[in-house]
């Protein structure tokens, strides 16, 4: 099957929708499909105001039209309600094709983060985009049900994965040295440095131990000069992250405005037991209990601290276990499944997944 993917998220950008996407396309290829990524590297480009190291595409319409006919997909899937995606967006409406949209981020909470737009205006839009979409992936529930709250329709589950041979297992935490000599417990957070992360909160709480922060974003020299004390490693390659998740003893989770959170799994894949505020994307990562009612993995608590201090007792074999329920061969099976036939007068795409035999292929 041929499959047309437009995002304004993909590599060289690190950030968990860049990930699930380059996952997601592996598995696809894997399956014998042929994908073709329309994304910001094809495209003029200018950095997105406030968020250095993030380009958008400039004008791309016609591009994207051009792309879009010259292959003639078998489905399409809009994963981003950017440039490219409102592009795409307007040529399956000329052309009358069916497409697949995905509800990555919580944009209207990162507006209102960073400049006080009022999330009824963001969710207003996005409400407008996902309109026509004959289905729209939400990758948690309490996700899933917010947006039916606000007028959302066909919602459809989709959950994320994690490689777990890249994130292995450490039964202690490995000191790596590139951190140092530092005091243990060291607590760990990983991503955007960004308004709507809600770092502060991790940053402020006491804790015993050093914390250490990994990536980069627009409030980074900010907080850099503000908490002198924590150690701060900017962006690493991904095999690299793998050893720093499993130096640490804790991961701290202090955002609201997440729709998933990937790293909290890879976190615990490498063992690293997790502490979280009880909202979006840790319900859905940490909410599995046990017997005793208690989540798997990691603790949540609106209390971020007492969070911190009861995750450090979680057991690290435990934590690896919930992440083993997380696998990219599963996302990627009900991405499938959640596909439509761009044009319907083809039939059902199930019907193209059982005859189609496309050699794999992606640009990038």
């Amino acid at each position: 099957m041929r499959i047309a993917l437009v995002s304004d998220a993909w590599k060289p950008q690190v950030n968990g929708v860049v990930t699930t996407l380059v996952e997601l396309v592996r598995e696809l290829q894997g399956a014998g499909h042929t994908v073709e990524v329309m994304q910001p590297g094809l495209f003029a480009t200018r950095p997105c105001p406030g968020y250095p190291g993030i380009d958008l595409a400039i004008a791309p319409g016609r591009k994207v039209a051009a792309l879009l006919e010259a292959l003639q997909p078998d489905a399409i899937h809009i994963a981003t309600e950017g440039p490219l995606g409102w592009a795409a967006r307007r040529h399956c409406l000329r052309h009358r094709l069916a497409f697949t949209t995905a509800f990555h981020t919580k944009f209207p909470e990162i507006l209102n983060a960073a400049a006080r737009v009022p999330m009824s205006w963001g969710y207003a839009l996005f409400r407008h985009f996902h309109a026509p979409s004959s289905g729209v992936m939400v990758p948690t529930r309490s996700v899933l049900r917010m947006l039916q709250g606000r007028g959302f329709r066909n919602l459809r589950e989709w959950t994320h994965g994690v490689d777990t041979a890249l994130f292995g297992y450490r039964a202690q935490p490995v000191d790596w040295a590139p951190l140092g000599t530092l005091v243990r417990p060291l607590s760990l957070y990983v991503g955007r440095v960004s308004y709507e992360k809600n770092i502060e909160a991790f940053l402020r709480t006491e804790l015993p131990g050093t914390k250490v922060v990994c990536g980069v974003g627009p409030v980074l020299e900010r907080l850099r000069s503000q908490y002198p004390n924590v150690k701060w490693v900017g962006l690493l390659p991904r095999h690299e992250l793998a050893q720093l998740y499993g130096a640490a003893d804790l991961f701290v989770f202090a955002s609201h405005a997440d729709t998933f959170g990937l790293v909290m799994v890879e976190a615990m894949a490498c063992g690293t037991p997790v502490a979280a505020f009880p909202v979006d994307g840790p319900l859905e990562v940490l909410g599995r209990t046990d017997v005793a009612g208690r989540s798997l993995g990691g603790v949540m608590h609106p209390v971020l601290e007492r969070a911190c201090r009861a995750a450090l007792a979680v057991p690290r074999a435990e934590a690896r276990e919930r992440a083993l329920d997380f696998s990219w061969s599963e996302a990627a099976r009900q991405f499938e499944q959640h596909l439509v036939a761009a044009r319907p007068a083809a039939g059902p795409v199930r019907r193209l997944l059982q005859v189609a035999t496309p050699e794999a292929g992606v640009s990038s």
